[in-house]
C-alpha cells in the first residue's frame, strides 16, 4: 500500500510498524530521517504534491489537518483515514492500534504493548504545572489533550485543566498567578530555550522539556517515559 503521512507523529509510528509503505511526508516529520517526497505542512499540505505520489491512503489526524483538506482528496478519489485527537495516553494508543490492525492487519507491534505498560497508571501528583506551547499570543495547555495527560501520568498536574477550551489563550499575567508550582516550557510546536521563555515566569522554576516526546503519540512514548521523568525532575 502506497501511503501518504500528514502526521508527524504517524509518520515515526508507519516508519516503525510498516516499513517501506510511506511515499510521501510532511515538511515536520523529522523522525525517523526519511528521504521521501515532502508535500507541504500538516495544516497546508499542497495537495498537487500529494497526488503526485500516487497514493492509495493518506492518514490524517482530526486536530492536526483540516477538514476542508480530507474532503478534497477523497473527492480525488483518494482514501483517507482520520485518526481522533487524544485526550489521553490510551485513547491515543488504541486509535494507533485501530490503524496498524485494521487498514495494515498487522498484529499489535512490542513498542506499543510496552508503551501501554508504560503509561498505565499515574504516578502521584508532586507538582502542578503552567505548560504554555505557543508565545505571541501565550497558548497553554488546557482541557482535555494528549500532552496534559502526559504529564498526569508523571505527576504534574495542569493548572488549566479547567479551562473550557482545549488550548486557551490566557494574558501572561493569569499565567504567573495560576497557583501553579512550575512552568513546563517545550521545545515545539513552539521552540522555548533557555534564553526564550523562563524569564517571563521568574518567580516560577522552569522545566525545558523536549516537545516531540511530549506531544507525538507512538513510538517516541517508550522513551518518553523516562526522559520526561528526568527533565521535569532536574533542579
Amino acid at each position: 500500500m502506497r501511503v501518504v503521512s500528514l502526521v508527524p507523529s504517524l509518520t515515526e509510528v508507519l516508519a516503525t510498524s510498516v516499513p517501506g509503505a510511506l511515499v510521501g511526508i510532511t515538511d515536520y516529520c523529522t523522525h525517523p530521517e526519511l528521504d521521501l517526497p515532502r508535500v507541504g505542512g500538516s495544516k497546508y499540505p499542497d495537495l498537487a504534491k500529494v497526488l503526485a505520489t500516487r497514493p492509495e491512503l493518506v492518514v490524517v489526524n482530526e486536530e492536526e489537518n483540516r477538514e476542508s483538506d480530507v474532503d478534497a482528496l477523497r473527492a480525488a478519489g483518494i482514501r483517507v483515514w482520520v485518526t481522533p485527537a487524544p485526550a489521553t495516553v490510551p485513547h491515543a494508543l488504541d486509535g494507533i492500534e485501530e490503524l496498524l490492525t485494521v487498514v495494515f492487519g498487522l498484529s499489535t507491534p512490542d513498542w506499543l504493548v510496552q508503551a501501554r505498560r508504560l503509561w498505565a497508571r499515574p504516578r502521584e501528583q508532586w507538582a502542578t504545572a503552567v505548560v504554555p506551547v505557543w508565545r505571541k499570543p501565550w497558548i497553554v495547555l488546557g482541557r482535555d489533550t494528549f500532552a496534559g495527560d502526559v504529564l498526569h501520568r508523571l505527576g504534574v498536574a495542569n493548572a488549566f485543566a479547567w479551562h473550557p477550551e482545549r488550548y486557551p489563550r490566557p494574558p501572561l499575567a493569569e499565567l504567573t498567578t495560576a497557583g501553579a508550582d512550575l512552568v513546563v516550557l517545550p521545545s515545539e510546536p513552539y521552540e522555548f530555550t533557555p534564553e526564550d521563555g523562563p524569564q517571563c515566569f521568574p518567580e516560577l522554576p522552569s522545566r525545558l522539556v523536549d516537545g516531540r516526546l511530549l506531544t507525538w503519540h507512538g513510538p517516541s512514548l517508550v522513551a518518553a517515559h523516562a526522559v520526561l521523568t528526568d527533565q521535569l525532575r532536574v533542579s
